[in-house]
């Protein structure tokens, strides 16, 4: 594979933990890094650029402690929003740098103005993809890592099936590959490696931990989803999205008969309710979480079934 040994070396499991809005918080992140994955930031949610340097301190502080006792973590992702000037953009990848971030995660916009800056940071860029010709533009930027986000996902997944979308990417780009979308279980994780790529993006999985900052009537909703009850639309902010359907029925909305506005918009909403904060997305792997453990159990009930996984014989004709 392609994943770089400065990544590969600190992971007991090739597992990204993908910053998600309101709930990737530092305790999250910690958590995260503590376990052997990648933890993960996102500035979307911060105030200012001092509560992100904020965070960062909160981060980093509780990593050194944890390498003070001897304890080996795994790297930290910041996401930051490319379309911010470039002098602004410059001047968060600099914190990020000094707080010790492996990598920065763009996840809107064009890549290929950022692209050198984040490398002259000393950094690793990843780009979110939905599509192919997304995913052959930030190519094009010579990033270092493409997250291609395929059917099922949460948030502003896409439409294409991983089976055809990673191998795909992987065609055309020799860095590395993350598949995100609807992962829960560590088969899931060895699926990914299995069709080309190097990292699992799990975001919905890991809203459904303790050190999330998601609310709990949230991960109930996880808990108790299924599938079915994820709703994939462009009627809640003009954008084509995965929601919960119990989350829009809990601001009066009818998931089966949401206007659909021609444009980015939340005009149409209910007064005072917006997405993310009080419309709550998620992806299809809801289907396969029961229960919300902290992220050490989580990583480890993951090892073992990517351990399983890896295990799994081969078929006979293929010896």
């Amino acid at each position: 594979m392609t994943l770089p040994q400065s990544l590969s070396d600190r992971l007991v499991l090739p597992v990204f933990a993908a910053p998600m809005f309101l709930v990737s918080g530092t305790d999250l992140a910690i958590a995260c890094c503590k376990a052997g994955v990648i933890g993960s930031l996102t500035r979307n949610h911060c105030r200012d650029y001092d509560e992100m340097v904020e965070q960062l301190r909160t981060v980093r502080a509780a990593l050194d402690a944890f390498a003070g006792e001897g304890g080996h973590a795994g790297p930290l992702a910041m996401n930051i929003s490319p379309t911010m000037g470039h002098e602004y953009f410059a001047r968060h990848l600099a914190a990020c740098r000094d707080a010790g971030v492996a990598i920065i995660v763009t996840s809107v916009g064009d890549p290929t103005a950022n692209a050198p800056l984040v490398r002259d940071h000393g950094m690793l860029h990843f780009h979110d993809a939905t599509t192919v010709r997304f995913a052959e533009k930030a190519a094009n930027a010579s990033v270092d890592g493409i997250v291609c986000i395929g059917a099922g996902g949460g948030g502003h997944a896409g439409q294409i099936s991983h089976l055809a979308f990673v191998p795909h990417v992987r065609s055309f780009f020799d860095g590395t590959i993350v598949m995100a979308g609807a992962i829960s279980t560590g088969a899931a994780i060895r699926a990914a490696e299995v069709l080309g790529a190097d990292l699992a993006y799990m975001g919905t999985r890991f809203i459904a931990t303790q050190e999330s900052d998601a609310p709990a009537a949230y991960k109930k909703m996880l808990v108790e989803g299924g599938a079915a009850d994820v709703t994939y639309t462009s009627g809640v902010n003009g954008m084509p999205a995965s929601w919960l359907k119990a989350s829009l029925r809990e601001i009066g909305l009818d998931p089966e008969n949401l206007f659909i506005p021609d444009a980015r918009s939340t005009e149409h909403l209910p007064e005072g309710k917006t997405p993310w904060r009080d419309i709550w997305s998620a992806g299809q792997g809801i289907a396969l979480i029961d229960d919300y453990p902290s992220v050490a159990d989580l990583v480890a009930q993951l090892h073992a079934e990517y351990a399983a996984a890896c295990a799994v014989p081969v078929w006979e004709a293929a010896r």
